[in-house]
């Protein structure tokens, strides 16, 4: 026999225990934070990352239930970009109206202190206006929005105490220092300017310095390929500032967390090469004109292109490798221009050809193309040992070597891009000689 008298009380019980300010959260924002949990590798941080994706929801849901005149901005929030929630456990960059919010997602509040990560303290790419504590109910599928502090008052608390950062990057702030009404909250997103809560520039140098490391980061990063080893076991908060402050980096991280074999060596040294040395810009080769990098490095314009088929000049065996080229389909159009270096590799005399042009495209981004010819100045040949490699931001593009087989005269590749990607350039032999140029950059 059922006892309903029990079974009612029961259910009473359970909605006594709700706090009447909780957020029901949906099926579908749960099912939601799950996906976002499995992006993260390191699987000891995919528990929290689902508590973020849950708060997130919970606040979004909070702001317009309470406030519709508050608009809520995700798109640059970092636990919607994997590649940064895999490196920073929180909810940064949600900007609401004119504010930027990070959200602290936590399961319980039975302990006084809060766990805010060292990023989004210390860095000025990540700290927020207001820092937003909330408590999820993962069991009852709620959460409630609890207290807040803003980042002004952060800095005056923290420079009346000796508050230090946890070895793990964290820094543990008493629960006390939270304002516990979050209407108030509303209210200053709703009439304060964000000059009220003025927040640090990104200093100058970010640059210089991941260049002065790029050495160790080489050395080091190849470590976080394993997804169970964080930043912070494995780098200095110096070294960590500069890995933090670099998306590309990041990426790089990420993406050799994911493959099952690791991102091969050379594209990490790539990577930090583009990062960190100037390039040369041959959007200026357009324009008749090579930039100070170029001339610094002996690069040489060949004059407006014109198909003819004599040769041996620098400008005459360019101009007949491209028509032979343009016989295999290689379409060139006339604007494209060209420039030459000759180099010296291991006592072999090489040149190199580059060409670019602008592409036409209803896209947004518009793009352009870097052809590259690598051959031999009679009656030189390429060695048989020769490789040819582009890589970008994202990984190799393109490593190709001679085959004496088929008695390769010229290796020659094609490359595309976005107007804000660059190309890396590296010629090398077997034996580990290898000669980078300086990066290709296309500025118009």
């Amino acid at each position: 026999m059922t006892n309903f008298s029990t079974n009612t009380q029961s259910i009473l019980l359970d909605f006594e225990i709700l706090p009447t300010a909780a957020i029901i959260l949906s099926t579908d924002a749960i099912n939601e934070a799950v996906e976002i949990s499995h992006k993260i590798h390191n699987t000891s941080q995919q528990w929290q990352t689902y508590l973020n994706a849950l708060a997130l929801f919970a606040f979004e849901q909070w702001v317009e239930e309470r406030d519709d005149s508050l608009t809520v901005n995700r798109e640059e929030c970092t636990i919607l970009q994997a590649v940064i929630g895999n490196a920073i456990a929180t909810v940064d960059k949600l900007q609401v109206g004119k504010f930027k919010l990070c959200l602290i997602a936590t399961g319980s509040l039975t302990d006084q202190e809060v766990i805010l990560p060292r990023a989004v303290v210390d860095l000025p790419e990540y700290i927020p206006h207001f820092y937003v504590l909330i408590e999820v109910l993962e069991e009852q599928e709620t959460a409630v929005i609890q207290s807040f502090l803003s980042y002004k008052q952060l800095t005056e608390r923290l420079a009346n105490v000796n508050l230090v950062p946890q070895e793990d990057w964290t820094y543990q702030l008493p629960l006390t220092w939270f304002e516990d009404n979050p209407d108030n909250l509303l209210l200053y997103l709703r009439c304060l300017e964000p000059e009220a809560i003025p927040l640090p520039t990104v200093p100058e140098g970010r640059a210089e310095n991941l260049s002065r490391m790029q050495g160790e980061l080489t050395a080091l990063l190849p470590q976080l390929q394993v997804p169970e080893q964080e930043l912070w076991q494995v780098l200095t908060w110096e070294q960590g500032t500069a890995v933090l402050t670099s998306p590309e980096l990041l990426n790089w991280i990420y993406d050799s967390q994911m493959q099952n074999s690791p991102v091969p060596t050379p594209h990490l040294s790539d990577l930090m090469k583009l990062l960190t040395q100037p390039a040369v810009n041959v959007g200026r080769w357009l324009w008749d004109e090579l930039d100070e990098l170029a001339q610094e490095f002996s690069w040489a314009l060949l004059p407006k292109f014109s198909p003819i088929t004599a040769m041996r000049s620098p400008r005459e065996e360019f101009e007949a490798i491209t028509s032979q080229l343009q016989q295999q389909g290689l379409e060139i159009p006339l604007q494209a221009r060209a420039a030459f270096k000759d180099l010296l590799l291991a006592g072999i005399s090489l040149r190199l050809y580059a060409v670019t042009w602008h592409l036409l495209s209803g896209s947004d981004s518009p793009q352009w193309t870097l052809l590259l010819i690598l051959g031999a100045p009679l009656p030189e040949i390429l060695p048989d040992n020769l490789k040819l490699r582009v890589s970008d931001q994202t990984g190799i593009l393109v490593e190709q070597g001679v085959n004496p087989e088929r008695g390769d005269s010229y290796l020659f590749t094609r490359v595309l891009g976005n107007w804000d990607e660059n190309f890396l350039v590296s010629i090398s032999l077997m034996d580990g000689v290898e000669l980078t140029l300086p990066p290709f950059a296309f500025e118009l």
